[in-house]
């Protein structure tokens, strides 16, 4: 019998807004260890695109950049994600549904802020929920046929005032990205102990050398390097568990189909996150235009809601993200 290999993708959404959560998202497939070399993409061509056309049915994975486009709205982001998901564990009903099922932790911070304490939006939001579930049935029955099962979606969440005080104690976001980057390798590690793993990274920033990172992460892991440069760096860690192999590359995304789906994860959740925080100061700001949360419009957010923000009490770390 042909043994299983988990083949993941990490990327991130939110890295640069000063409005706003950071998420990074992890997915995972397993297939036969046959197959493992193969395209995903190729393997589920029937109803998987690595290219968005207007007319083209099958779900596209790919960068969320070349899936979302804001004046637009996220129904077409929406789609892919719910029907991975439901893929995978069925359809969660709401925001909070999906949080459960793939940033269980994430649940108890956002309580910590009034604009997303009380938001539990039924999901779909903009897809058709008819759609989506034709979508994640044709998915499933496409992923039988090639040998191919959804092994997992996983999330790590900052919202505004938890990254600002983990930036504050590294004083370097970029620390703070790996931190949630390696938390997801070891979730991923977790659920699958025995098996092999390849890990897909989409690289973050100018960063060549992981090696040291990696082995304080993971200390019962031996490390091999097995390349570093400009493009891609690649090792393998053995012990303690299944052999891994972490890659990271730039344009990861566009490289693995499991890296594009956790970057239209990430970049889902945070849209669905920045859906609640726009709902929350609308109905408290008259004529408040919505805002994705990047610098220049950001501004022009925070000129608008001053006043109102003081009057109900929110302070600025809470706010509005540092660096």
């Amino acid at each position: 019998m042909d043994r299983a290999v988990i083949i993941a993708g990490i990327d991130e959404a939110g890295y640069g807004p000063i409005l706003g959560p950071l998420v990074v998202s992890a997915s995972a497939f397993e297939v036969p260890a046959s197959r493992a070399d193969c395209c995903l993409w190729s393997l589920l061509e029937g109803c998987v695109a690595n290219t968005p056309l207007p007319r083209d049915a099958r779900i596209p994975i790919v960068d969320s950049k070349k899936l979302h486009k804001p004046r637009e709205g996220f129904s077409r982001l929406e789609r892919t994600v719910l029907a991975c998901a439901g893929a995978w564990r069925g359809f969660p009903p709401s925001l909070n549904g999906l949080l459960c099922l793939i940033a269980p932790d994430t649940i108890q911070k956002l309580r910590d802020y009034a604009w997303y304490a009380e938001a539990d939006p039924e999901l779909p939001v903009h897809a058709d929920a008819g759609g989506v579930r034709i979508a994640a049935n044709l998915l499933k029955r496409e992923m039988q046929a090639a040998a191919v099962r959804p092994a997992g979606i996983w999330s790590e969440i900052l919202p505004e005032g938890h990254y600002n005080r983990l930036v504050g104690n590294t004083q370097n976001k970029a620390v703070v990205l790996l931190g949630l980057t390696l938390r997801l390798i070891q979730r991923v590690g977790d659920a699958f102990p025995g098996h092999e793993i390849r890990f897909f990274v989409d690289k973050q920033g100018a960063r060549d050398h992981y090696a040291p990172l990696l082995m304080r992460a993971f200390e019962d892991r031996r490390l091999r390097v097995v390349h570093e440069d400009r493009q891609s760096s690649e090792y393998e860690m053995v012990g303690g568990g299944g052999p891994w192999r972490v890659s990271f590359s730039e344009s990861g995304e566009s490289l693995q189909m499991p890296t594009a789906l956790a970057s239209c994860v990430s970049k889902y959740l945070r849209e669905l996150l920045m859906h609640c925080f726009n709902a929350w100061w609308s109905a408290r700001v008259p004529r408040l235009l919505p805002t994705a949360g990047y610098y220049s419009d950001g501004l022009r957010f925070l000129n608008d809601i001053r006043d109102h923000a003081s009057a109900l009490g929110v302070t600025k770390d809470m706010l509005v993200r540092s660096r």
